[in-house]
């Protein structure tokens, strides 16, 4: 059950409704974990300024680690959203698991990354020595250490707030990670 109500658009500040109208343009609707944000009047902006800003990793290293990091903050919320993506960005369903699982057996750089980001949080920033050595092996560079933690920050920003506020979900619903050895 939620513990906040997601704000409709005219229960927002005139800044954030014009965000509401940027999403509902590019998205087709306002997501409720967004939207939950405008109870801030600067925390939706600042926060889609934090997501959307220029990184080293593409999109599907993106959501690697999004969904590494979400699977360890245990948030439903983001799992669903982020597998959703995950898809558009072609992943498969095997795939998602696995990088949930921290780990990717279809991708040597891919399986680096999301082990980094799921041991970033777990051990929450003191990360093991051997995956930063095996990140660096894999062929990322510092420059992908640094945005790989930003990304880890960010994702775990949106998934404390859902875990606080139980928002409903507002995509399809993520299956259980069941199986798939880390």
């Amino acid at each position: 059950m939620s513990t906040i109500n997601v704000p409709k658009r005219e229960e927002v500040s005139t800044v954030n409704q014009a965000i509401f109208d940027n999403l509902e343009k590019t998205l087709g609707f306002v997501p409720n974990l967004f939207a939950t944000y405008a109870h801030s009047e600067n925390a939706l902006g600042n926060y889609l300024s934090l997501s959307n800003a220029k990184t080293s990793l593409k999109a599907k290293e993106k959501e690697a680690v999004n969904l590494a990091v979400s699977q360890v903050n245990n948030c439903i919320y983001c799992l669903s959203a982020h597998t959703a993506i995950a898809k558009m960005n072609g992943f498969t369903d095997e795939q998602i698991l696995e990088l949930r699982a921290g780990k990717a057996s279809f991708n040597e750089k891919l399986d680096a990354l999301a082990s980094l980001a799921k041991n970033i949080t777990e051990n929450r920033g003191a990360t093991d020595e051997q995956v930063v050595a095996d990140f660096f092996a894999a062929g990322w560079t510092k420059e992908n250490l640094i945005d790989t933690i930003v990304l880890v920050g960010d994702k775990t920003i949106t998934n404390y707030i859902h875990r606080t506020t139980k928002v409903p979900v507002d995509f399809p619903e993520a299956q259980p990670l069941e199986g798939v050895k880390a």
